[in-house]
């Protein structure tokens, strides 16, 4: 079993974590739009390819 994780998406998750312990709204959107990011490229499902 190989498992190969990206700095990006590591810190992605990271920054997303981080920015959910202040709560406010934008915050929120860009805490969630940066965990599935980080969720995606650490998950393999960044290779999909549309068209």
């Amino acid at each position: 079993m190989n498992l190969q994780l990206g700095l990006t998406p590591l810190i992605s998750l990271i920054a997303g974590i981080l920015i959910l312990a202040v709560p406010r709204l934008l915050n929120y959107i860009v805490a969630i739009y940066l965990i599935a990011i980080g969720l995606i490229g650490l998950l393999g499902a960044g290779g999909l390819r549309l068209g």
